[in-house]
Formats: structure tokens, C-alpha cells, sequence
């Protein structure tokens, strides 16, 4: 049953943002508007974006709970029926935490559901039939996701004190695949609550030298690339 939870936390923090993302009402530099077009087709275009990005947002749903544990996590603790020993904890530069009754345990490198694992396995000692959830509430290493017609979708590490545009997201993440839409990538970012999609022409900013389109990109942004046909 804990992992169960683990799961269902993972899905149920990405079921709102599966909806469609609106265009932003002001776009950063290299972002452009959705052509207009008549009302069918933008229904049309919307119902296939939203599929296109639900589908998206499962990828980076799995790809969190495949995600590795790594120093400086900030890790959510939740036992079961036990409110005392539910907690929030920092991973140390060794990959370990200290929990109550556990006392000094390795995380680091391991998956969610691994680490999961190995805490219920610890308090089984002193409780019965212990039922662990966890959740990365804050990533030692900020991550962006590249998503769509990339040769390695998945999450990719900010560089410490450093930036990361899309164009380099996307070169990180393998380049894109024959059929990617180059100039149709978007850009899906939560801003106050708000979940915003901005269009970035990856084309202009490679064969034109139009460099200013490009994007700085935030921690938990999603780069999405939809096929050539989409």
C-alpha cells in the first residue's frame, strides 16, 4: 500500500496542470503568440494540445518517480497513522537522513519507492506493518523536463549558479527527433498559480541567428517538443 501513495501523490500533483495551458498574456523575450485561426481549428488545436500535454505531463510524472535521490533533497516523510513521525528532512552530502527510530539511513541514489522500501523496512522493527510515503519537496538540483520529439526526454540538472536556455535544454536532452516541429516548441510554466504556455521558434533561434528568441529557462519548467504533423 505505500507505494500506492507514493504513486498517487506523484499523479495527483500533475491532474490540475493537465489541463490545457493558456497562451501567457505577456510573453518574455523569443516567445510568440498562437497563429489565429477560425474558431473550428482553434478548437481543434486546443483539444490536440491538451492531449499533447497531458501526455507530457504522465512523462514527467514517471520521470520524477524514477527520479534518483540526491544530496540536498528536501525529503517529505509521511508514516502512516503516525502523525509524530511525519517529517521533513535534508539529505546530507553522504546521502543519508536521520529519522526517528530508524536513526541514520541511506537514500541517496536510490528511487522514491527504493527509499520507501528501505525506511518501512527499518521501522518494521518497532512498528507494525509500516506504511511509508515520500515526496521531493524541494530538489537539491533545480530541474527542468524536456518532453516530446527530444532522443532522451526526461529531467536535466540546472547547473549550479548557472542558466539554462531552451536551445540548450533541448541539446542536452539528445537534439530532436525527424519529426519534431522545431518551430512550434513550447514552454509550460506555472507563474502564481497560474500554468502558462509559451512558443519558442527553436528554427529562427538555429538557422537564423535570432538569438534574442531563445529563453532562460526556471526551475520545473517543461520544454515541449509535439510532432511536425501537430
Amino acid at each position: 500500500m505505500g507505494r500506492n501513495l507514493v504513486l498517487a501523490v506523484v499523479l495527483c500533483a500533475f491532474a490540475a496542470a493537465c489541463a490545457p495551458f493558456p497562451p501567457a498574456e505577456q510573453a518574455p523575450p523569443g516567445s510568440t503568440p498562437a497563429a489565429a485561426s477560425s474558431p473550428e481549428k482553434q478548437q481543434a488545436a486546443s483539444q490536440e494540445e491538451a492531449a499533447a500535454i497531458a501526455a507530457a505531463m504522465q512523462q514527467v510524472a514517471r520521470a520524477k518517480t524514477d527520479y534518483h535521490i540526491g544530496p540536498a533533497d528536501l525529503i517529505g516523510v509521511t508514516v502512516y497513522q503516525d502523525a509524530e513521525m511525519s517529517r521533513k528532512v535534508r539529505v546530507n552530502a553522504n546521502g543519508t537522513v536521520s529519522l526517528p527510530l530508524v536513526g541514520p539511513i541511506k537514500v541517496g541514489g536510490k528511487t522514491l519507492i527504493e527509499a520507501q522500501t528501505a525506511i518501512e523496512e527499518k521501522l518494521a522493527t518497532y512498528l507494525k506493518s509500516p506504511q511509508v510515503s515520500l515526496f521531493i519537496e524541494d530538489y537539491g538540483n533545480k530541474l527542468i523536463f524536456v518532453m516530446g520529439e527530444v532522443q532522451k526526454p526526461g529531467s536535466i540538472a540546472i547547473p549550479t549558479e548557472s542558466k539554462i536556455t531552451v536551445v540548450e535544454a533541448i541539446s542536452s536532452a539528445g537534439g530532436f527527433t525527424a519529426v519534431a516541429a522545431q518551430d512550434r516548441t513550447r514552454v509550460l510554466r506555472n507563474v502564481n498559480g497560474q500554468n502558462v504556455t509559451y512558443y519558442i521558434d527553436v528554427k529562427a533561434i538555429t538557422q537564423q541567428a535570432q538569438k534574442d528568441k531563445d529563453m532562460v529557462l526556471e526551475p520545473n519548467d517543461i520544454v515541449y517538443v509535439p510532432q511536425s504533423f501537430f
